[in-house]
């Protein structure tokens, strides 16, 4: 059983017991119930609800992990003939969420 669902501007698979990395959340502390709301598909097997552009009545029931850091990314800008270098990077904070239910 899977179903996808939309937070912000991404979309997301959620399966029971797995975890997905979502945009940070400052206000929710780890070990926090976390509900989504505005599911868009919910599969299960052979049975397959596909909303317009939602499902009413169907949510994703996840809890709060932890926050954790993406990938380092590296910013490097050149200009040539310039002798101007410079050379930062950056890494994102995301909120680990396990998915506990699919309600559909």
């Amino acid at each position: 059983m899977y179903a996808i669902f939309e937070k912000g501007n991404h979309q997301f698979k959620a399966e029971i017991n797995k975890r997905i990395t979502i945009d940070y959340q400052g206000d929710i502390q780890a070990g926090t119930k976390i509900e989504f709301d505005n599911v868009l598909v919910v599969c299960d097997g052979d049975n397959i609800k596909v909303g317009s552009p939602k499902i009413d009545n169907a949510k994703v029931i996840g809890e709060v992990v932890s926050t954790v850091k993406g990938p380092k990314l590296t910013i490097a800008k050149f200009r040539r003939r310039k002798n101007s270098k410079r050379k930062t990077g950056h890494r994102q904070i995301y909120t680990l969420v396990q998915i506990n239910e699919i309600v559909s």
